[in-house]
């Protein structure tokens, strides 16, 4: 069994919790296309074996958040599951807030919170952190595409929608946000409504999954994929699916590749008009 499952994480459990359900009714080994912290729900992309080995291809990918930050409150995890601390800060208008959004969307370098799994010294971040450590992550450059504020939640709190690419914190938007007005803020609930081609529309809560539905919902690997397809002649196929190059006459680039009755097979790679199958998804 092999493709994708669109989970729709439930807030409150972890992403592996979600993933070892999809494994145990499919009866096969499995990974998720990048985590969700617990506090946070929504589009949570499962693959299922050969599916896997496709994760580099999705952590790339753009994805879009609904995020809630609150402002005038500071605390070590930059999110309400830490030591929240009442500053006294300023609260600020959407005006306010709006114009300093472009500061912080393009490719920026962002700090990932010291809670996270970055790894310094051989150790998660979090572990450092929970020991009492000072560090200082260094900081990394991410894209972040747009920042729109949606709504005025609470006296002190804003919803914002957020597209970005793969690696953003949005923790740490919420950081930088509330220091560009010169005051603090932190994010009190998160939800991720899409990650690439996975949209929270399509998503199943795993509570919904049992063995008899779940293959309903799984994606074919292929179907997800925007490359053009190839399917080779007996003769190009005997030497692809042997690890060697076929002479053909396609442009550079990535192309899905299907055995001669049609099913998939995986990824082949053309450069100066020759093919070579690079990873096998079947």
């Amino acid at each position: 069994m092999t493709g994708f499952i669109t989970v729709n994480k439930t807030e409150g459990v972890s992403s592996a919790r979600e993933v070892n359900i999809i494994k145990k009714l499919t009866g096969t080994p499995c990974g998720h296309l990048g985590t969700l912290d617990p506090m946070a729900s929504g589009v949570l992309p499962v693959a299922i074996g050969n599916a896997a080995r496709l994760f580099d291809y999705f952590l790339s990918k753009k994805k879009r958040y609904v995020a809630t930050f609150v402002f005038g409150c500071d605390s070590d995890t930059l999110d309400t599951t830490g030591t929240v601390i009442e500053t006294g800060g300023k609260i600020p208008s959407v005006g306010e807030i709006e114009g300093v959004i472009p500061y912080l969307t393009g490719e920026v370098l962002q700090i990932p919170p010291k809670y996270s799994a970055k790894s310094i010294c051989g150790k998660r971040g979090y572990q450092l952190a929970r020991e009492g450590i000072d560090f200082t992550l260094p900081p990394k450059k991410v894209n972040i595409y747009s920042i729109k504020v949606l709504n005025k939640i609470t006296d002190n709190s804003y919803s914002f929608e957020i597209e970005c690419g793969g690696g953003t914190y949005i923790r740490s938007i919420a950081r930088d946000l509330g220091a560009r007005l010169g005051t603090a803020a932190i994010m009190s609930a998160l939800v991720r409504t899409k990650s690439g081609v996975f949209d929270i529309s399509s998503a199943v809560p795993t509570d919904m999954l049992n063995k008899e539905n779940v293959s309903r919902y799984i994606m074919e690997t292929d179907s997800v994929l925007p490359f053009e397809s190839f399917y080779p002649s007996a003769t190009e196929a005997k030497r692809l699916f042997n690890g060697l190059s076929a002479e053909c006459g396609l442009s550079d680039g990535t192309y899905k590749i299907y055995y001669t009755d049609g099913s998939f097979y995986g990824l082949a790679e053309s450069k100066d008009n020759f093919l070579k199958v690079r990873t096998k998804l079947c």
